[in-house]
């Protein structure tokens, strides 16, 4: 059969590229290196370990990990294509929400890390109503910032009360030990490095949130996202990808100590706050997902979005629900 000199060199091409990776021209490779958004905070710890540990080679998965400073860059990121999967504090995703952004679903519920976040004093200081006319230092925009807006709410005083700056984490410890701010609201690892300096009290810390005791949802609990696009094109290795994550949060939830030793590298913590912090965290197992993704949490999680909108940090409650993804557990 005769051919034209473009299909020869198609042909080619094609062979060409079979011999070099196994798979034909254009088709797609069947476990495509995952980009996840990260960082030291311990909603990551599972994403670090399954790949630190071997975990996701087990599956036949590569994870590229990209550090963000903040849940808001990192779903940034996410909505620009940039990142496939990420835990974020639902707080960010929230707001992204209110704007009918449809690039995400959550996937997975991580933890609740209602121990590890919280609002430090000193000065003999005893609850939120004498902090009135005081400086408090926390992340904008952010599960402590909210925990703060609360607890100044319960507290019967009003915003303008007491003056609230907001301060980056990494900054946090050393503003409020130079005497910048009275009081500073922060999770791990800066809520360790806080909790080290003299003379400071833990006020309050997320147990002490509106919706806690109700739905077991703190100011910004933590959220497995993954974006749309990269799971309709992926689901398989999406699914392996969880296999390999829910192995990490056992390992964290049953041997805090032996995780404890690789994650000091991101973290920069010593091995007793390492572990500390590990164990701060009650680490949810993959069969605990379905009853997490259904019913009474995301009932707590479309309150926090009511509330969020109450204390003016986004426009409008969404319907949460519609974000919810339990089809890959």
């Amino acid at each position: 059969m005769d051919i034209t000199r473009r299909q020869f060199i198609g042909g080619a091409a094609a062979t060409i590229a079979t011999m070099a990776t196994g798979m034909p021209l254009g088709a797609a490779a069947a476990n495509p290196t995952i980009k996840y958004g990260g960082s030291a905070w311990l909603g990551h710890y599972p994403a670090y370990l399954a790949m630190t540990n071997g975990y996701l080679k087990e599956m036949q998965l590569e994870q590229e990990w990209q550090s963000f400073g903040t849940s808001s860059s990192r779903m940034s990121a996410v909505m620009a294509g940039g990142i496939d999967i990420a835990c974020t504090g639902v707080v960010s995703a929230l707001a992204l929400m209110a704007r009918g952004a449809k690039q995400f679903s959550i996937i997975a519920i991580p933890e609740n890390f209602g121990r590890v976040e919280g609002l430090f004093v000193k000065g003999g200081v005893k609850n939120i109503a004498e902090l009135k006319g005081k400086k408090i230092g926390v992340t904008f925009a952010s599960s402590a910032h909210l925990l703060v807006l609360d607890l100044i709410a319960k507290a019967g005083l009003k915003a303008d009360d007491i003056t609230v700056l907001n301060v980056p984490a990494p900054e946090l410890p050393a503003a409020f030990q130079a005497g910048q701010i009275d009081a500073a609201a922060a999770w791990t690892p800066q809520f360790d490095l806080i909790r080290k300096q003299p003379g400071v009290t833990l006020l309050a810390d997320d147990t002490q949130f509106s919706l806690y005791k109700s739905f077991n949802v703190t100011p910004g609990p933590d959220v497995l996202i993954v974006r749309r696009a990269f799971a309709e094109s992926n689901a398989a290795a999406v699914k392996s990808y969880l296999t390999a994550y829910f192995k990490a949060t056992a390992l964290l939830r049953d041997h805090p100590a032996e995780a404890a030793k690789p994650l000091m590298k991101l973290t920069n913590l010593g091995e007793a706050d390492q572990v500390g912090a590990v164990k701060g965290a009650d680490w949810y197992s993959r069969e605990q997902q379905a009853g997490l993704l259904k019913g009474q949490y995301v009932e707590g999680l479309q309150k926090l979005a009511e509330l969020l909108v109450a204390h003016k940090q986004i426009d409008k409650a969404p319907s949460v629900k519609d974000w919810i993804d339990p089809s890959f557990i």
